[in-house]
């Protein structure tokens, strides 16, 4: 049985100097989202994940200028979902636009994003290629440190090695008991290529399950901090979202104590495969 040390703990990534923070907050949806960032770095979290799609980059980075922490202190993650006019310039000039909301830099120092993925392999193969080619200049450019992708199938990744110069370093997917994506992380982990896992809780909507409620009671928890707990001691980094404080701390009360085997065996049980998503299943994209 994997243990999950400290959520405080930093992860190292393949091929990168860099390391990522062991739990996420994630903004999409967020009622308010300067706000919730403020909070959510108030409580601990350090590590941010949004995208060009959720339309709030501009509020992140304000939150972070507002929050007064360091910005090598806090690891920030964005994403691209579909290539402008399948052109390589123009896709990154809009790649160097969320990276301008998120972290416009100061002083002498450039403004940068920690992790820029491809959103989904929804563009299809040349609009897959024309993104990554985009974020390899971004890299190259010091504008992410690093690169990676998101809702990306083994067939996916396969293709990547025609084209690829870099390796993602990251593959970020819908994760969690009711949907373990067991044939795309073994063949992610053979790879190096680090899970992180979004929609971890499911959106609160499992719950009431049994078994997990069952779990929960027996060590005095919440059957959604079980759900985030399965998760980091699967070797994931989950990136619960909320907008309340009090359930934010819960989310993060994840120090001090362990899953037993037997509980994970019994969290294995509930994998309903693709059928378990609660979100649009991109990983079979042409």
């Amino acid at each position: 049985m994997a243990t999950t040390n400290s959520i405080h703990d930093r992860v190292p990534l393949t091929g990168s100097s860099a390391t990522i923070p062991r739990l996420g907050y994630g903004v999409y949806k967020s009622d308010d989202c300067r706000q919730s960032v403020l909070t959510a770095l108030e409580l601990g979290y350090r590590h941010i994940d949004t995208a060009q799609l959720y339309r709030n980059e501009a509020d992140v980075g304000a939150a972070v200028r507002a929050s007064g922490i360091p910005r090598k202190d806090i690891y920030i993650v964005t994403k691209m979902q579909f290539p402008v006019d399948n052109d390589v310039e123009k896709t990154l000039e809009r790649m160097r636009e969320s990276v301008s909301k998120i972290d416009a830099g100061e002083g002498d120092r450039k403004g940068y994003v920690d992790l820029f993925l491809v959103h989904t392999p929804a563009s299809g193969p040349e609009g897959r290629q024309v993104l990554w080619k985009a974020l390899e200049f971004l890299k190259a450019e010091g504008l992410t440190v690093d690169i990676g992708v998101s809702n990306y199938g083994p067939r996916h990744l396969l293709e990547m090695e025609s084209y690829a110069s870099v390796t993602p370093v990251c593959n970020q997917l819908e994760v969690h008991p009711f949907c373990q994506q067991k044939d795309v992380i073994p063949f992610c982990q053979s790879r190096g290529i680090l899970i992180t896992a979004y929609a971890p809780v499911v959106r609160n909507r499992r719950s009431d399950n049994a078994i997990l409620v069952g779990i929960a009671e027996a060590h005095g928890k919440h059957p959604t901090q079980i759900m985030i707990k399965w998760s980091l001691q699967k070797g994931y980094l989950p990136l619960p979202k909320s907008d309340n404080r009090e359930r934010m701390k819960a989310n993060m009360d994840m120090d001090g104590w362990e899953l037993t085997e037997a509980d994970m065996a019994d969290i294995e049980t509930l994998d309903e495969g693709p059928k378990g998503a609660i979100c649009p299943y991109p990983l079979n994209s042409p």
